[in-house]
């Protein structure tokens, strides 16, 4: 008779549900080879749901494969409203079809999972570019534009030209087909990735600006108007990363 242990390791190469050796195993009335045949089956309709929703942010994706293009830029940003920091956008070409577990809208993704899944991002991307507009240009410009023109420079940075773009909620003067998506992150796979890699790249970012700028507790907030941020601002003042177009900054600076 089969140890539980070989067991497990049998159960382990099974993925699918109507397979002949859950039957086979279910003659056996050892609980913890029962506990072991729930525990597969709940994983394998886990990973059915996850195929699943992962095909269904794959839309867009498929609907320009089938017009014959498989060069597809997703472009998302992070940083619109924080009072400090650059806002940051990415451009991510992934392979045609590619499926990356867990990756949703950056904000769905657990923190502890981002550094993961922004690693399986950029070791199966085609193609990254990275968009970088500082505070001194979003209080010349403002958030808005500072935001497309950090999205262009992520499109110009790829060393792979895209035939079409998918854009989250915006719209470039670039001579490029492109789409915009309400919502993109959550709705288009390429998109969600370039969600995660922007997202990721600001953190660290703001990560260093701690470290350089220390008072604001910027690593853990990113710059945005937490309560430990405003207390270090009403403590320490403003320093060179803040945006002085945004409240309560721009009235500190008026004093």
């Amino acid at each position: 008779m089969a140890t539980i242990k070989e067991i497990k390791d049998l159960l382990a190469g099974v993925t699918d549900l109507a397979s002949p050796i859950f039957k086979e195993l279910a003659a056996d009335e050892r609980s913890g080879v029962q506990a072991a045949i729930k525990k597969r089956q709940r994983e394998i309709q886990a990973d059915l749901a996850e195929d699943k929703r992962l095909e269904t942010m794959l839309t867009y994706e498929r609907e320009l494969y089938a017009t014959g293009l498989e060069l597809i830029a997703g472009i998302d940003e992070v940083g619109r409203g924080p009072l400090a920091g650059p806002v940051v956008a990415a451009a991510v070409i992934l392979p045609k079809n590619c499926k990356i577990k867990g990756l949703n809208d950056s904000k769905k993704i657990p923190k502890k999972k981002h550094g993961q899944i922004y690693q399986q991002v950029m070791e199966q991307a085609t193609a990254v570019g990275l968009g970088f507009q500082s505070n001194e240009i979003i209080d010349q410009v403002n958030i808005y534009q500072a935001t497309k023109l950090a999205m262009k420079e992520a499109v110009a940075k790829l060393d792979q030209q895209p035939q079409h773009l998918l854009i989250d909620a915006m719209e470039l003067d670039l001579e490029i087909s492109q789409t915009s998506i309400i919502k993109g992150d959550a709705n288009s796979l390429s998109i969600a990735a370039a969600s995660i890699v922007a997202k990721v790249t600001r953190d660290r970012l703001m990560a260093d600006y701690d470290k350089q700028y220390p008072g604001y507790d910027l690593a853990h907030n990113a710059g945005y108007g937490t309560k430990s941020h405003l207390e270090g601002l009403k403590k320490l003042g403003v320093c060179p990363i803040h945006r002085r177009s945004f409240e309560p900054v721009k009235s500190m600076v008026e004093l």
